[in-house]
């Protein structure tokens, strides 16, 4: 009988000893198994990011504020997941919450624009050549930049007259209508006729090809080492801009681009080269 009452005493005392020696190979298998759901992680966070940034786009030009289940249904997510999502983005203040419940966009996605504006030097360099450029035309003047596979207008000065073509800042236009587009195809290599015959000369205009009754000439603009930015243009009614009338003003426009070259790229004034803005350097 003293046999059995002391092999209980033998486990008892290994099994003190059992779970400090267990540990170690748990830890050697977690590894292994947790690659998978560490790429899992990975790609939900990247799902995560790129719903914040949908919540974010579903904002139009104009709207100052959209209720939750506008966002949800613009972005086809469920509710409780956008409104997680805004919740997410109001802490870092790229939304806020309104008292009746609505949302807006915050103060960090203004700083955001405003440094990507930045970017392009748009107070000192982009506004007052774009202001001299309307006062010598006497129509509203703008700078688009290429994004992707669309051309949006980064900054923009309205003319004096009481009719004038409205364009909306951040709105995303196609690259192959009207010519501040084309201008940015032409130089951006795009083949063809028509795209060399732009690069020859050095702008090009266009009358009611994108938006009826809008006439607009445009010429690019480059930084160092010929590198494209964008494209300057004049834009305005069509009965005022007649295809003689912007022809005339494509030295002035021309003027303009090169003067904004010479600024973003840090030159003093023009040089050689890049007054003969009729040829293409790539």
């Amino acid at each position: 009988m003293s046999n059995p009452s002391q092999r209980p005493k033998s486990p008892r005392s290994k099994a003190k000893t059992v779970p400090v020696a267990a540990p170690p190979p748990e830890p050697e298998a977690a590894p292994a198994e947790a690659l998978p759901e560490e790429g899992a992680s990975s790609t939900s966070s990247v799902t995560a990011v790129l719903r914040a940034m949908q919540l974010i786009d579903a904002f139009a030009l104009g709207e100052s504020h959209l209720p939750l289940a506008e966002l949800s249904r613009r972005c086809g997510l469920h509710k409780t997941t956008a409104l997680r999502i805004a919740r997410t983005l109001a802490q870092s203040g790229y939304l806020v919450q309104r008292e009746d419940g609505d949302w807006r966009l915050g103060p960090a996605a203004g700083w955001l624009g405003a440094r990507y504006q930045a970017g392009f030097d748009v107070q000192n360099v982009l506004e007052p050549a774009l202001r001299a450029l309307t006062m010598a035309s006497g129509e509203s003047a703008a700078f688009y930049v290429r994004e992707g596979h669309v051309r949006t207008c980064l900054v923009r000065v309205e003319g004096p007259q009481a009719l004038r073509h409205h364009a909306r800042m951040g709105e995303g236009l196609p690259l192959d209508k009207g010519s501040p587009g084309r201008v940015i195809l032409a130089f951006s290599g795009e083949p063809g006729d028509l795209y060399e015959a732009i690069r020859q000369r050095g702008f090009h205009w266009s009358i009611g090809e994108r938006e009826q009754g809008v006439a607009t000439i445009s010429a690019p603009v480059f930084g160092k080492h010929w590198r494209l930015l964008g494209s300057v243009c004049v834009s305005g009614p069509a009965s005022r801009l007649p295809q003689q009338k912007l022809e005339e003003m494509s030295k002035t426009v021309i003027a303009a681009a090169n003067q904004l070259s010479y600024a973003l790229a840090g030159n003093t004034g023009p040089s050689a080269t890049l007054v003969r803005a009729s040829h293409w350097h790539p």
